[in-house]
């Protein structure tokens, strides 16, 4: 089938056909430095990484970047509330980034670059679209014509005459339009400034990215992404400037993932209703997040609860729990019978794992689908497994399937623990009233009961671990401990 992907352009799921070649050029709006991350910023940071990482595994040579918007509005007033400089406040909060997304599994993109360090590509770009007729200089910047660009509205499907006659504000005076957008804001004292043709100042938002991509990615290059509220107007911005300055296409596929909602409201600052990635991981495992916001398409909308991040762990625990169960099989398996309909039937389905897989993440992404490939394969396994099965085929059956599902699963950077590691990790996130060494402490006691025949203090520290959340379970090399969920 090959790999087709959703274009917000044409609305509707095209074949991918790269700019040049194998290569993939691609770039994603990133934040804006000025206070931590939420979880809506971990849905964009997620999606575009399992996209990047895809496209890898499919054997593409991807450039990936995505930028860091370091000077803003919003970076000088959180500077003035701080007391502290804007590039302090955007240092802070870069790193505070990097923090965050580490502990969530993303990968730092190829290109990182910072609105600041491409002012000289940002005047460029204005000067060119002066001197084309594009733009024009008022008493505080120069701002960009919308109504000269043609093709303005192609993204968001929006017609700016039906937008110019349902504007219910009043136009600024300084402006032609109600639409026209700043390119350059001369700045007010005690602001930070760069000296440009049109007094000192700063960028405006939307030229920052245009500068950012056209730099690092060229004039037309193959993937723009970011979350489905930058459509208008930051997009459709970019492509206004982009194309009218260097007379050429912006971006060929346009990506937009969908909302993280609360109450079934967009969760974002100015309405108050976000939860910090901080805030999510003092409770749960950073893959418990990954995996949730995985398992819904990428183009959807997700409610957002700690109810559904507490469901979503059984599902992860059934994974590693089998991966354990494999191990566990693999270590002790002894030949006993021949060939049966168990084990055919078991290779068809383990042989068809992988191409189901591909197939979901091939039709735009479908991470959901993928997900839901790897749950499903976990299924097959235990029901094979608690056949007994001991042909000859049999290991390498298993094998097969823990190969295939490491893979799989690697692409989209879950289930990367040992099992071991899961467990710790749940013991932590759950705050369970008890510490590792304790419990391996109440094991080792429990194991000389048992080898004294003092059944009932081995009862007694069963069950004194299982008020606490911990399970045990005795396996042929010794016992381990699980945690309940």
């Amino acid at each position: 089938m090959g790999l087709k992907i959703y274009n917000t352009m044409s609305g509707r799921k095209e074949a991918f056909v790269p700019v040049e070649g194998n290569k993939v050029r691609m770039y994603v709006c990133g934040v804006t430095v000025y206070d931590l991350c939420h979880v809506g910023h971990a849905r964009s940071a997620i999606v575009f990484d399992a996209i990047s990482r895809y496209l890898r595994f499919r054997g593409y040579g991807v450039t990936f970047a995505k930028n860091f918007t370091d000077i803003d509005d919003k970076i000088i007033n959180r500077a003035i509330e701080a007391g502290k400089t804007w590039d302090e406040i955007a240092a802070t909060y870069t790193r505070e980034y990097y923090e965050d997304m580490a502990r969530l599994g993303v990968a730092n993109p190829d290109i990182e670059p910072k609105a600041t360090g491409h002012i000289a590509e940002m005047l460029d770009i204005i000067g060119k679209l002066m001197d084309k007729g594009y733009a024009y200089e008022t008493g505080d910047g120069v701002y960009y014509e919308v109504g000269k660009f043609a093709g303005y509205g192609m993204l968001s499907k929006r017609d700016l005459e039906s937008m110019e006659a349902g504007a219910r504000v009043e136009i600024d005076p300084k402006k032609r339009s109600h639409f026209d957008f700043a390119l350059w804001k001369r700045s007010k004292e005690g602001e930070p400034a760069w000296d440009s043709p049109w007094g000192a100042g700063r960028p405006g938002w939307h030229i920052e990215c245009s500068a950012m991509s056209l730099k690092h990615l060229g004039e037309t290059f193959d993937i723009h992404g970011g979350g489905a509220d930058l459509i208008f107007p930051h997009h459709e911005n970019e492509i206004a400037q982009s194309c009218a300055a260097t007379g050429k296409p912006f971006a060929k596929y346009w990506i937009h993932n969908g909302f993280i909602t609360i109450d079934k409201e967009k969760m974002s600052k100015s309405l108050g209703n976000f939860f910090t990635i901080r805030d999510i991981l003092q409770e749960f495992d950073p893959e418990v997040l990954r995996v949730f916001l995985l398992s819904t398409h990428y183009r959807s909308p997700i409610e957002f609860s700690r109810e559904s991040l507490r469901q979503t762990e059984p599902s992860m625990d059934r994974v590693y729990s089998t991966v354990l169960r494999m191990g566990d099989f693999l270590s002790s398996f002894k030949e006993k019978a021949r060939p049966s309909k168990d084990d055919a039937d078991f290779s068809i389905i383990a042989g068809s794992f992988r191409d189901k897989f591909v197939e979901a993440m091939d039709d735009d992404f479908n991470t959901a689908a993928a997900v839901a490939t790897i749950f499903d394969i976990i299924r097959e396994i235990n029901r094979y497994l608690d056949k007994k099965p001991a042909s000859p085929e049999t290991k390498l059956l298993i094998e097969k399937a823990a190969g295939d599902i490491k893979e799989c699963a690697g692409v989209l950077n879950i289930f990367v623990k040992t099992p071991q590691q899961w467990y710790q990790s749940l013991l932590a996130a759950h705050k369970a009233d008890i510490k590792e060494p304790e419990i391996e402490e109440l094991i080792i006691k429990r194991r000389q009961a048992r080898q004294d025949k003092d059944w009932k203090l081995a009862d007694e520290i069963r069950d004194a671990l299982d008020s606490k959340g911990i399970i045990l379970e005795d396996k042929e090399y010794g016992t381990i401990w699980k945690v309940k969920v």
